[in-house]
This record gives C-alpha cells, structure tokens and sequence, in this order.
C-alpha cells in the first residue's frame, strides 16, 4: 500500500503576533504539553509625546508603580473566574483552574516580570482564557508604559507581541485570549485598552468587554 504522506513539521522559530497577523495555533508550534509560561515585562519609557506627554513623565517619576497580571478564565465545565494578586488568588497548575500566578512584581525590576503559568496537559479543560494587566497602584494610565508579552511552552516556538502605544487614560489592557478550537489552543493578540466608566473596577470593565459574567466585590493585596 501507499505510504501515508509525512506530517507537517513542526516550526520551532519565534513568532511574533502583529495587527496584520494577530492569532497563532500553539499546537502547530509545537506547545502540545507540560507548562506555558506567560510573561510581562515593562519598563518606562523616558521620552514621551503627544497626548502622553504630561503624564507619561508623572508616571516615569512613580518609583512605586505597581502593575499586575491576571487571566479571567473559563473552563469546558462552564465555571468561571480570576487569577490575580489581588484577593490573593493565585491559582494552581495541578487543579482547576490549571493556571498559577507564580507572583507580584511591583516594582517592574524584576528580570523575569511577571509570570502566569497555564497546565497544557489540560488544554481539553479549558473554553477561553484572557491574561490582561491592570494599574494596581503609581499611575493612572499606561502612557509611556514600554512592554512585551512573551508566551514561552515547554516544548515548542515561543510566541511574543508588544503592546501598541497607550492614548487613551486606560488603567486596563486585555493583552491575548487564548481559546480551545477543536482542540487545539490558539493565541489571538489582543493589545486593547480600555477605559472603566466611573466607578466601575478595571476587572468588570473586561468582565463587561468579553461577556464573562463574573460577580465582582472590592478586593485588596
């Protein structure tokens, strides 16, 4: 008989999500098990324009600016919720939600930033997933924020985007949603701020932007 025709191999080389091309497979890039690591990293910039301007250098001048990462999770169960700093809830890798916040970096010295940790052993146990970044505290805005997310698997090609340029006075940018399509886990490049309506927490202002549905109370770290 025939032989059946080899399959596709898989690319190992670093893909970088753009506008033009925003979303990537992980399975096709070889992400398929162990530990995805998504990381941010940041810092601020010295020079600053246009809108930015004014307060890109007040937030240069915030030693004690502090951002966090998170993801809003939905799992193939149908339950939902948060990974963040605040509420101190963290996570786990091992169980539901198979995600873990590994820290709090307030100050942006950190060389590794900060890290969530997504099990892909249990990529069947997940919907969507949605890591976004917040301003806990130091400014009020992301302009002159320079940052880079990197979404590195065990084994396979990391995937990395940098965010777009902040103008607008946004305290909360969803940074990618990932979703389980037939399987597979793919990565869409997000790079969206969004401005709160007063008195509404950043968190429900991407709870009410993705249709999650959470139920939001105060909450501090």
């Amino acid at each position: 008989p025939p032989q059946a025709p080899a399959p596709a191999p898989v690319s190992l080389s670093k893909v970088t999500l753009t506008k033009e091309a925003p979303a990537v497979s992980l399975t096709k890039q070889g992400g398929t098990s162990g530990t995805l690591r998504v990381n941010l990293n940041w810092e601020v910039r010295k020079q600053f324009k246009g809108w930015g301007q004014k307060l890109g250098r007040a937030l240069a001048q915030h030693a004690d600016l502090d951002l966090d990462l998170g993801a809003l999770f939905e799992l193939a169960d149908g339950r939902k919720g948060v990974v963040q700093a605040i509420g101190n809830t963290f996570g786990a890798l091992h169980q539901p939600p198979y995600i873990h916040l590994d820290g709090d970096d307030r100050t942006g010295a950190s060389a590794s930033g900060e890290n969530l940790s997504i099990n892909l052993d249990r990529v069947q146990d997940f919907r969507r997933i949605l890591v976004f970044v917040t301003i806990y505290d130091g400014a009020r805005s992301f302009a002159g924020l320079n940052a880079t997310v990197t979404l590195q698997p065990q084994f396979g090609a990391p995937v990395e985007f940098f965010l777009d340029e902040c103008d607008v006075p946004s305290p909360v940018c969803a940074l990618a949603l990932l979703t389980n399509q037939g399987g597979e886990l793919v990565v869409q490049r997000e790079a969206r701020y969004l401005v709160p309506e007063r008195g509404v927490s950043p968190q429900r202002t991407l709870d009410y932007a993705y249709g999650w549905g959470l139920q939001w109370t105060p909450g501090r770290k």
